[in-house]
């Protein structure tokens, strides 16, 4: 199996360069350890890190793909950034979503003129494979395509030219696209740094998958019951064999946390994040024992937080 690299990075970053937003790292000054960067990839133009990856995977196809149309299936932020990519690109667009997916993030795939298929949840995944050999179209799949993982990585050589002496990188991780990117990029040019992935107690797989060294499969019911509906999914083989490689350790955080964590980026930060965009934030602020000591960057990796949601969380 053929894993991305730091040249397969580099030149995604040259592809996204007019379209994703270089975002800063926010040294936050309420910490009293005086350690925290934040990267806000809420800031992106859909909301969240997704863009890198769908942008590169649909510049790299030819004008006849573009022209018969992609296809993606997503609960939410990699639905809207193909279909933002797709729109950008003057490509047809289909999306198919379970219809459990937050209302916010539908509405807004829809906003930018795709197509949206809903179907039960677990079956978005089969459905987008069926059409798109029905219509011809190319799957642009959330994680599990080296394109997705070079342009996510962009955001980790971004956190190595702005803070090259970086010490721990803290990455949420569901698919592991983000962080089989990310962790690349910063192994490349911050070898000294440590990844850490960060996921919810309730959706722990990739955790688990690490210590016994396979890919673990959890029900998706279990799954389903964090509140950080970016994190449910799980990696493939692609992506575990690059997190294997690059992440050096976990750590998982409770519900409880997160949302914590979600009130102190919306009071201390000013950051709207979604629960999943938090978890790195979380980690940091209630796991410092398992953390090593040191400059940090925590990825904010979405803001797209249901209204109703997050006005529950910062009431709490």
């Amino acid at each position: 199996m053929e894993l991305v690299t730091i040249s397969d990075i580099e030149a995604a970053a040259k592809r996204v360069a007019d379209v994703a937003v270089r975002t800063p790292l926010l040294l936050q000054t309420w910490d009293p350890r005086g350690t925290l960067w934040l990267k806000p990839e809420n800031l992106q133009p859909v909301g969240a890190f997704k863009v890198r990856g769908a942008f590169n995977a649909i510049a790299a196809l030819d004008d006849a793909a573009r022209a018969r149309g992609v296809i993606a299936y997503s609960s939410g932020n990699h639905a809207q950034a193909v279909a933002y990519a797709a729109q950008r690109y003057g490509v047809p667009a289909v999306i198919v979503v379970p219809d459990v997916a937050p209302r916010i993030k539908v509405e807004a795939t829809r906003a930018y003129g795709a197509e949206v298929i809903e179907v039960p949840i677990g079956e978005h995944e089969g459905k987008a494979r069926e059409l798109a050999t029905e219509r011809g179209l190319t799957l642009v799949p959330p994680f599990d395509h080296a394109a997705i993982i070079a342009g996510q990585g962009t955001a980790g050589l971004e956190i190595a030219e702005d803070l090259p002496d970086v010490e721990v990188v803290l990455v949420p991780i569901s698919g592991g696209g983000l962080a089989a990117g990310v962790g690349t990029a910063i192994k490349a040019r911050c070898p000294g740094a440590q990844v850490i992935g960060v996921e919810p107690a309730l959706a722990a797989d990739v955790a688990d998958s690490l210590q016994q060294g396979r890919l673990v499969r959890w029900p998706q019911a279990d799954r389903a019951k964090t509140i950080a509906d970016g994190l449910r999914s799980q990696p493939s083989e692609l992506t575990f064999a690059h997190l294997r490689e690059v992440v050096d350790r976990m750590v998982t955080v409770t519900e409880d946390e997160i949302r914590e964590a979600v009130r102190v980026l919306a009071r201390k930060a000013r950051l709207v994040a979604e629960p999943s965009g938090a978890v790195t934030t979380a980690a940091y602020l209630f796991h410092a024992e398992e953390l090593p000591a040191g400059k940090t960057v925590a990825l904010v990796s979405g803001g797209n937080a249901d209204p109703a949601l997050f006005a529950e969380i910062l009431a709490g």
